[in-house]
């Protein structure tokens, strides 16, 4: 049982209960989180973090950073957000409340009341060095963007060490909003992805699509305070965070992060360790799934090419192509399993459970059969997914 009602499992009614019992076979960062309609945006999902035994004090110190995009309650419903979308589009009414709450009016990415943008993706999505995923990121421009359920006008803080080795665990529970994020002053050390291990890799950003998870270390030899910013890529709004090591003013939400304008972390720069890849093999069943989508209808969808069912049998090395036919990029996420990545020519990449395809791009991923049952492949953007962008998967066994 993996939570996606009519599927794996029945939904929990309202004021029912549910005790999932399960071993944790793969250590690493998770977040666990609701399959039903767009109860993800309304804040309902937590962190779930697998530690591993033999990395006992491998690091000084680790902090959880959840990363999301807010709208429930301040700009509308999520239900509201998704009926618009499908109406066509429109400015979004309900955000009244607004004006009450004090310094939301000075948050980048904040208005004075104003309703929140329903965006419809008129951008051609075109890839450039300043925007990997192309103009076009998301549908939804939201009101307010937080770090672990904290607006940046009061960031979370968190007090560590000079020198000290911070693990930090960032997870991207957002629903319309991939997140660039880095560290002024420090670059990181990429040490896993979605709860794999890879070779460690330097960057200076990393951009986080939805459902994703990046467990990256930083280290700190300066007294001071140092911000953390995630940045809602192409939206121009922003969520903040603090690492202290010493006194001094809390930054504000346009505090400048030269990082973020640096080296970005790209799918090509990681590989996973020699114990998390894949023997090595061909596989013994290739699918290739479109990804469409009708803007103007507000439909999106996952095809098996050449038509039939998305099934394969236990045990098998399966291939799946995904071939990305619209404009917008999308972070695709398999249940059941976890994947390796293919990079340019069938090398092997890093391990993961979610990937991003980029507008009009295709990436291949690979995987063993391994688990029996039927298996939910969607989109992590939550109106796309709920707008048709999920299929299942079939492992007989």
């Amino acid at each position: 049982m993996d939570g996606v009602p009519g599927l794996t499992q029945q939904p929990i009614a309202p004021g029912a209960a549910f005790v999932y019992e399960f071993t944790a076979p793969d250590p690493g960062t998770y977040f666990y989180h609701p399959h039903t309609g767009t109860q993800l945006d309304t804040g309902l999902y937590a962190p779930l973090i697998v530690e591993d035994p033999a990395e006992a004090g491998r690091y000084d110190r680790e902090i959880t950073l959840m990363l999301d995009d807010w709208i429930d309650g301040i700009g509308g419903s999520p239900d509201e957000v998704l009926e618009r979308l499908q109406g066509g589009g429109s400015e979004m009414e309900g955000m009244e409340g607004m004006e009450g709450m004090e310094g939301m009016e000075d948050m980048p990415g904040m208005g004075t009341g104003q309703a929140a943008e329903v965006t419809m993706g008129a951008a051609t999505g075109a890839r450039t060095s300043e925007g990997p995923l192309g103009d076009d990121t998301g549908d939804v421009d939201y009101p307010l963007y937080v770090v672990n359920g904290r607006p940046p006008t009061d960031p979370p803080v968190f007090d560590v060490g000079l020198g000290e080795q911070v693990r930090l665990r960032l997870v991207n529970a957002g629903s319309d909003t991939p997140f660039r994020v880095a560290v002024r002053g420090s670059d990181l050390t990429v040490v896993a992805t979605d709860g794999f291990p890879v070779s460690p890799t330097r960057t200076d950003a990393i951009l986080l699509g939805m459902g994703e998870r990046y467990d990256a270390v930083v280290t700190i030899d300066a007294e001071g305070v140092f911000p953390l910013v995630a940045e809602a890529e192409s939206k121009g709004g922003r969520a903040l965070a603090v690492l202290r090591t010493g006194a001094g003013p809390l930054p504000g939400p346009e505090v400048d992060v030269p990082e973020l304008r640096g080296r970005l972390l790209g799918p090509e720069d990681l590989s996973a360790t020699a114990e998390t890849s894949l023997p090595a093999g061909r596989p013994d069943r290739t699918y290739e799934l479109a990804l469409t989508g009708d803007m103007a209808a507000y439909r999106w969808g996952i095809e098996v090419v050449g038509g039939g069912e998305l099934s394969v049998q236990q045990g098998e090395r399966v291939r799946l192509v995904l071939d990305n036919r619209t404009s917008m990029w999308h972070p695709i996420h398999l249940h059941g399993t976890t994947f390796q990545v293919l990079a340019p020519g069938g090398v092997a990449g890093p391990r993961k459970d979610t990937v991003i395809v980029p507008a009009s791009g295709r990436v291949a991923i690979e995987f063993i059969a391994d688990n029996p049952g039927r298996w939910a492949l969607h989109c992590h953007n939550i109106y796309h997914a709920e707008a048709g962008m999920q299929t299942v998967l079939t492992v007989a066994p």
